[in-house]
């Protein structure tokens, strides 16, 4: 793999998912004894990123239309549709909304608890998607795979 992309600056390790993360996700799908070989993993690692970026694209320009500077849940969601992956916007927003429920019960009950200085705890539950807490550990998402491509669900892998 080269050392850059093209001529705008940014290092190839910056703009590709952690490799180790790639391919730790793609055995979680396959039977324990399955292999997956290093040229598989970056070629995963290639297309993953490249996805992120598409679907990141689309969205940030929706936010710079509307002026706002922070990307949301529901812009990725927008995203995905807008470039023709609806098929996931349904299971997307039920997984956004049950994650931001989640987290609004979390911050609910954190509430209940006074800090170091007093104060109760702010309000987190609108930025939980740039706050980086610790504590906020989303839940995988996890796709049917249609074998045949007919999205009938007869071929699908039980959850």
């Amino acid at each position: 793999m080269s050392s850059g992309s093209g001529g705008d600056g940014i290092k190839e390790q910056d703009r590709l998912l952690p490799i180790a993360n790639v391919g730790r996700i793609m055995k979680q799908i396959l039977p324990a004894n399955a292999k997956v070989s290093k040229e598989a993993r970056e070629t995963m690692q290639e297309c993953v990123s490249e996805f992120i970026s598409f679907v990141t694209v689309e969205a940030s320009d929706k936010c710079h239309k509307e002026k706002r500077k922070t990307v949301n849940g529901d812009d990725i969601c927008f995203a995905m549709g807008t470039l023709g992956f609806d098929d996931y916007v349904v299971p997307l927003k039920r997984y956004l909304h049950k994650y931001r429920e989640l987290e609004g019960e979390k911050a609910n009950q954190s509430k209940g608890t006074s800090n170091y200085n007093g104060e109760d705890d702010k309000d987190e539950s609108s930025s939980i998607f740039r706050s980086g807490r610790p504590n906020s550990v989303p839940t995988p998402l996890k796709f049917n795979i249609i074998a045949g491509g007919k999205g009938d669900g007869s071929n699908s892998r039980p959850k």
